[in-house]
């Protein structure tokens, strides 16, 4: 991808922009309800009006980043020693060339004002579902839709379960609800909110799987490549919920990449007001 944009495959000379601002967004939060908090930190990168963002373990981003990026070229950005600002400058650049529109395969899907935790499993209603035609983890509405469920369950069985790289406990709680197993990883480790053990070596582990369902951070921490080899070579269904290179993962649909949901910058953390997310594939 960084080379089809430095070829100018999506449109403008990369060494003719460049980025106007830049900035971190740290995060913690603990939901009402809920056992355990955690924090988020992550890196954007204005470019004209669109935004890219790549998150980072909170503390980890090198000091003076946000020096070598303000006022720099996307196309010296692109080949920044710190992997989370060449993410950062690429999701920048296709947000500003492939924003996230109909015309570019986005469908717009509406969040609903309201606190922390509402807005969260709205999201993950949103996300998950984009699984229900491999998986059955969302509804089925014609025959198309039971047709890809019923082949995936020959290949892969009835009973394989989601690899969630990434864990999320509104999503797992989606998941839960809806009766459909899963293997939560995170390189965090520790437990879910259901005292479920969190695994650390998604590798492992995809073979055990008859899906995937993971986050953007994949992109900013290198293993993003390792989750779309296997499923570009299995056939099975990758669905990625993105923060972190919102803008990217779209660009991968047919690719190994089955459906995106789409969050660029304000995130919905941020916020409790109405906004919207953007969907693409054929789950949409």
């Amino acid at each position: 991808m960084f080379g089809l944009v430095r070829a100018g495959a999506y449109g403008p000379d990369p060494a003719h922009e460049r980025v106007s601002l830049a900035f971190t967004t740290s995060q913690a939060v603990r939901h009402a309800g809920r056992a355990r908090g955690y924090r988020n930190e992550v890196l954007s990168l204005r470019l004209d009006a669109a935004v890219g963002s790549c998150a980072v373990e909170p503390g980890t981003l090198p000091e003076g980043a946000l020096d070598d990026c303000v006022g720099a070229r996307v196309a010296d950005l692109l080949g920044h020693p710190v992997l989370p600002v060449r993410i950062a400058a690429l999701d920048a650049y296709l947000a500003h060339v492939r924003p996230h529109t109909p015309d570019n395969g986005a469908r717009p899907y509406a969040l609903p004002a309201g606190g922390s935790l509402s807005r969260s499993r709205a999201r993950a209603r949103a996300v998950v579902d984009l699984l229900g035609a491999h998986t059955g983890a969302g509804p089925r509405t014609d025959a198309d839709d039971r047709a890809a469920t019923d082949t995936h369950a020959r290949r892969f069985g009835e009973r394989r379960p989601v690899l969630v790289v990434g864990v999320v406990n509104s999503l797992l709680e989606q998941l839960r609800s809806r009766g459909v197993d899963y293997l939560p990883c995170d390189l965090k480790g520790g437990t879910t909110e259901w005292g479920e053990p969190v695994l650390t070596d998604t590798p492992a582990h995809l073979e055990r799987c008859g899906a995937i369902l993971a986050s953007g951070m994949t992109l900013g921490n290198g293993s993003f490549q390792g989750l779309l080899d296997h499923a570009a070579a299995t056939g099975k269904p990758l669905v990625m919920f993105a923060q972190t290179g919102s803008a990217v993962l779209p660009r991968f649909l047919g690719a190994g990449v089955s459906a995106v949901s789409a969050e660029p910058y304000p995130f919905f953390w941020l916020d409790g007001g109405p906004g919207t997310i953007h969907r693409y594939g054929d789950s949409a």
